[in-house]
């Protein structure tokens, strides 16, 4: 684990346990910077509030056999959403140089052993590489015994014999940090030599080589059945009775001590690689959340969702890049830098959340600026995405459209996009065919249904598919949307594809690994700095991302000299609206105010995308001095570049050769947006309203597209919103209070009221 390998929204309960035991051995010393002074510098902080209470509980684990109160502290601070972020700053403010140091080993192990069943006689390798901060070292271990002589990262057997099997893991070393790779199993199965035998390969496709005999035992006999199979990665056994999985019977050899009648039938067993790692060599995200849109009903739940599904898939060891309200063009350059990146063996994952519609069979994203109504030539053509994706040979595209998916009426083209038989795609619709997507009415912070039992699952170590169908079965036990709203599942994925798989790093060219690096820099918080003034004041400044073109820019007094009283700050030259407020959610800023810092003035800027140059503002301090009666001013300048997502240009117009124009055909990205005329609003209904439904256009009925009603609040639902509608608006009455307890109120007590019919 180290603090440049790994995102710093990593929660500490997720730290390897090596980095966890090296910390725990720092901060358990009996010192002045030991786990007590952590505990009170964190107390300070109304995050992660410590009682004494807590405290009194860790001091009692030094009680315990290997008993450790720093890890007590820890569990404690990461059930309460502490980020590695959030440890390192408490670190620093207590000087802990040392504690800082154990989470940055600096070792990044690339290559992990993988499992292996081989035949007595054959001769395997176990690989395990990294990468440090110096050179680095090996060593192998067959349980707790060092593998004398084996200390490269190829630890080679030949030939096998049956004493070698077992399991074995590597220690890499880097100056005074070590990592431990994974285990990694060898089964060496006892079977006489034949010909051709020997020759077959240790990994690769499964070959059973011992297949379980018939036997006629009397009633007290004990049963003996064996069945075998070499390859890597190792297989897995599961035995059947009579076409019945027998419980627990999950090894290579199944025996019965003392057999009974009951015990007669048809034995057989069950072998597969399923459940063995896949590797990826990278995994890149476009997750993109619609809200406010000009000439249609404006959304809540997608600033909501986007931000819950960024921080699960940053855990993941995803690049992800988070974007609210972009027009078509951004879409289209957002869309289209994401493409760039996608090579052979990446992992790909775009996610939409927004209005939208499916025509003969293909689905199209909705642009913040589409006219009303709206066409396919104002909108994204999902089909046309997915057959770019399909070209790059990535390993594994999933596409989640969290949208409606009804008619539009008002587009009558008939798109012809030929998909190509591939066995790497997963599309998870929130919705069924020609059926609406929901999202929870409330007064507060709501996920849409989808996301609400997606980010249940999504950190699983299942199969993407597997893991889908789990969400679907989630969903059709909530009572509100039983039957109005069901998650489809389309699939060609024939191989064991997790989005907890680990990344391998492969071959790519350096234009690939250009674009990668850039995407990455996409989510890079400028660097905190320090301001000093010529009168001895000096101001922290410390910046935050909401979303990938949100950001939040906090500024505080840390020093002062003691002829200066009175002393205030603010920033200028950025919007006044959301400018130096006291409280972030005063700027809007709802998701993050958890997690900022107190006693700081606050500012959020949003729509980064369009920013053209490099930001510039100016620091304005105010104060007196104790000898003088007026007030002095002093300004400095400040320059933080093109911060998140303004480094991509997203602003550009859409270019007319850029890899998107593929598709010749009306909604092609190439083609330029036909101007509709607008139409009349329709009525509002209330509670549960889909989600990102098919507009097109709105006359005296209703076309099956968001209905609101806004409880208790003085604004019409035939108002404009602000541009950020959870901004401003007055329905948010308990932004203090907990998510979790906001939805939970949000899901009970309500009914689903269908929208009416075109």
């Amino acid at each position: 684990m180290s603090l440049d390998s790994h995102d710093n929204s990593l929660n500490i309960n997720f730290l390897k346990e090596s980095v966890l035991k090296r910390l725990c051995e720092s901060l358990d010393k009996a010192n002045s910077k030991g786990w007590r002074k952590l505990g009170e510098t964190v107390n300070s902080d109304r995050r992660f509030k410590v009682s004494i209470d807590d405290m009194e509980m860790c001091s009692l684990k030094v009680l315990e056999v290997e008993g450790s109160p720093s890890r007590s502290l820890l569990r404690l601070m990461g059930d309460r959403g502490c980020t590695l972020s959030n440890l390192v700053e408490f670190l620093k403010m207590m000087g802990h140089s040392e504690a800082i140091q154990c989470l940055k080993s600096g070792i990044q192990i690339l290559v992990q052993p993988q499992s292996v069943a081989v035949i007595a006689g054959q001769s395997i390798r176990l690989s395990c590489y990294a990468a440090g901060t110096s050179t680095v070292q090996y060593q192998w271990f067959k349980a707790k015994e060092e593998v004398p002589g084996s200390t490269s990262p190829d630890l080679i057997v030949s030939p096998v014999q049956l004493r070698d099997g077992g399991f074995y893991i590597c220690r890499v070393n880097c100056g005074e940090s070590f990592e431990f790779s994974h285990w990694a199993q060898v089964d060496v199965l006892d079977v006489m030599p034949t010909y051709g035998l020997m020759s077959l390969p240790s990994e690769g496709r499964l070959r059973v080589v011992i297949q379980p005999k018939p036997q006629s035992l009397l009633v007290g006999d004990a049963l003996y059945l064996e069945c075998g199979a070499v390859g890597r990665p190792l297989p897995h056994y599961q035995w059947y009775r009579n076409g019945v999985p027998v419980k627990n019977a999950t090894k290579r050899k199944f025996s019965i001590s003392y057999l009974s009648l009951e015990h007669q039938g048809r034995y057989r067993c069950e072998i597969c690689f399923n459940n063995e790692r896949t590797w990826t060599t990278d995994k890149v995200a476009l997750l993109i959340g619609n809200m406010s849109y000009q000439n249609h009903p404006q959304l809540k739940a997608p600033m909501v969702d986007v931000y819950d599904l960024t921080n699960l898939l940053r855990q993941l060891n995803f690049k992800v890049v988070s974007l609210l309200d972009l027009t078509e063009s951004e879409m289209r350059n957002a869309v289209e830098e994401f493409l760039s990146l996608l090579h052979k063996g990446v992992y790909g994952l775009l996610y939409y959340a927004g209005h939208g519609y499916e025509n003969f069979g293909n689905s199209f994203m909705v642009p913040v600026d589409a006219p009303n109504p709206y066409r396919s030539a104002n909108c994204l053509c999902v089909q046309s995405i997915l057959k770019l994706m399909q070209e790059k040979e990535t390993g594994l595209n999933v596409f989640l459209l969290d949208m409606c998916r009804k008619r539009n009426f008002h587009d009558k083209d008939m798109p012809n996009v030929m998909l190509k038989v591939t066995a790497n795609i997963v599309f998870g619709y929130a919705t069924c065919q020609d059926a609406e997507a929901f999202e929870l009415s409330s007064s507060g912070f709501t996920n849409g249904v989808f996301i609400k039992f997606l980010k249940g699952r999504l950190l699983e170590d299942e199969k993407i598919t597997v893991l889908l169908d789990r969400v679907a079965e989630d969903m059709g036990q909530f009572d509100p949307t039983k039957g109005k709203q069901a998650l489809e599942i389309r699939s060609s994925l024939s191989e064991r594809r997790s989005l907890t798989d680990p990344i391998l790093p492969g071959d790519c060219s350096d234009v690939a690994h250009a674009h990668s690096l850039l995407w990455a820099k996409a989510h890079e918080l400028p660097e905190s700095m320090t301001l000093d003034f010529d009168c001895g004041v000096q101001i922290k400044m410390g910046f935050a991302a909401e979303f990938s073109n949100v950001l939040v820019i906090y500024t505080s007094i840390v020093k002062k000299p003691e002829e200066i009283c009175s002393p205030g700050i603010f920033l200028q030259d950025l919007d006044p609206k959301l400018m130096n407020k006291e409280t972030p959610e005063e700027t809007g800023s709802y998701l993050l105010s958890g997690s900022l810092p107190q006693h700081c003035l606050y500012t959020r800027l949003s729509s980064l995308q369009k920013l053209k140059e490099k930001l510039v503002f100016t620091v304005c301090l105010q104060a007196e001095f104790t000898s003088l009666d007026e007030q002095v001013q002093w300004t400095k300048e400040v320059d933080i570049g093109k911060p998140l997502i303004a480094k991509l240009d997203l602003h550009r117009p859409t270019r007319r050769n850029s890899c998107q124009q593929t598709c010749h055909m009306p909604h092609s990205p190439c083609t330029s947006p036909i101007p509709s005329p607008g139409a009349e609003h329709n009525p509002y209904l209330n509670v549960y309203e889909p989600l990102h439904g098919a507009a097109g256009g709105y006359g005296n009925s209703l076309h099956g597209d968001y209905a609101y009603h806004y409880e208790d609040t003085p604004y019409s639902p035939y108002m404009p919103l602000p541009s950020v509608p959870i901004e401003t608006t007055d329905d948010i009455e308990d932004v203090g209070t907990d998510r979790q307890n906001i939805e939970s109120q949000a899901l009970y007590g309500k009914t689903l009221h269908p929208l009416d019919e075109i």
